[in-house]
């Protein structure tokens, strides 16, 4: 099975490799002709964005994982993921809106955790009407950032709504963020404050 998944693995970075060159050349042809490619771009950057998450699946199950924990400014973790969303969803008639009321460093991991912010916001993007705001908070021991939209929700299972392969890996990261004995957690229901569905992580 371990042999498996190394194969696996390796036609994922070669995938990743040759997404990297159609996105160079989709960039040569911009510079070259004066052409807005910026959709076509994006949907490359996404689906490559989708492979680091299936290598991040594969590292999770492979062998035990290590995080690289280290103090993080949360109001730039949530600025950085207004700036690698904000234009497409504006293309797709989304508004997003982030309000960051954490003004200190936090502990974690700053890549996995934006990663997994920008995969909940996109999912967000693909269900909501009008509108998705990404939030962060925190109190003495707890940070939370809650991602929502005016959509219809998330589907139910009858053993509560349905997970797919990113929410799935997106529970393992934050799993795995624990201090002091306490391990991060992952909240996703319905009947959020803009009427759709929510995301909401907890990360001690």
């Amino acid at each position: 099975m371990h042999r498996l998944l190394d194969v696996l693995a390796s036609g994922v970075h070669d995938t990743k490799n040759q997404l990297f060159i159609a996105e160079s050349e989709i960039a040569a042809l911009e510079a070259k002709h004066g052409l807005d490619l910026s959709e076509a771009r994006y949907a490359i950057e996404l689906a490559s964005s989708r492979l680091s998450r299936t290598l991040v699946a594969y590292h999770l199950l492979r062998k035990d994982a290590t995080l690289a924990v280290v103090p993080a400014v949360i109001d730039d973790l949530c600025a950085e993921v207004l700036l690698d969303q904000k234009k497409h969803l504006a293309h797709a008639g989304i508004e997003l809106e982030v309000a960051c009321a954490v003004r200190d460093e936090w502990p974690l991991d700053r890549d996995l955790i934006t990663d997994v912010l920008n995969n909940a916001v996109q999912n967000a993007g693909r269900h909501a009407r009008s509108k998705v705001c990404l939030k962060a908070w925190n109190d003495d021991t707890t940070l939370f950032f809650r991602i929502e939209d005016d959509g219809a929700g998330f589907a139910e299972s009858q053993a509560g709504i349905t997970r797919g392969t990113g929410l799935i890996v997106a529970e393992r990261i934050i799993s795995l963020h624990q201090r002091g004995g306490r391990h991060g957690s992952l909240h996703l229901a319905n009947g959020g404050e803009l009427g759709g569905g929510f995301f909401e992580m907890h990360l001690p």
